[in-house]
């Protein structure tokens, strides 16, 4: 598929490391840049080889304690078992923090939502997630819905790999009217 330029000058953030869920993290990458978005791969080290949930790599281009929100029109925040160690390194917090009271996109999948959670920023959103931390998003304030994909202002939630294509769609449409 021919890159399509809608997303042309948008940039993306996409946090990575050990254990995140493969698809959740390249199916993303790849949909936004067939779209024209830049995206920047950050993880504790960059140029680091991380492994993917069921063993796929991913080379990370910048380290999350050198990024600044205000270079990105949005944060995607990938599940697998990376996001429970991520969400303990205060820069991601910082960043998906900033990301949010600037009204720029915050999206999360599966237990990506772990990131927002430990952020703070779910109080009243409504969000959909793995059914796995449904309980950490009510006890964190957000509102749960079993959708594949929960659209609630500039936050963009989705549950499985399986909901892939309704989270893509839904970034891109944000990214695609945003300024």
């Amino acid at each position: 598929m021919p890159n399509t330029g809608i997303l042309d000058e948008k940039r993306v953030l996409v946090f990575t490391g050990d254990i995140y869920e493969d698809l959740e993290l390249w199916y993303p990458k790849l949909r936004l840049e067939e779209a024209g978005a830049h995206i920047t791969l950050a993880a504790e080290e960059a140029g680091k080889s991380y492994s993917g949930k069921h063993g796929y790599p991913c080379v990370s281009d910048a380290e999350i304690s050198v990024m600044e929100s205000d270079d990105f029109h949005g944060v995607i925040c990938p599940g697998g078992f990376m996001p429970d160690k991520l969400r303990r390194i205060p820069k991601v917090l910082e960043l998906i923090r900033e990301f949010a009271a600037a009204g720029k996109m915050v999206a999360a999948i599966c237990h990506g939502g772990w990131m927002p959670i430990s952020a703070g920023v779910y109080q009243g959103v409504r969000v959909t997630g793995s059914p796995g931390i449904k309980d950490d998003l009510v006890n964190a304030g957000a509102v749960w819905e079993d959708a594949p994909v929960v659209v609630d202002r500039h936050f963009i939630s989705s549950r499985k790999p399986d909901d892939l294509p309704e989270f893509c769609q839904a970034m891109i449409g944000f990214l695609s009217e945003c300024g």
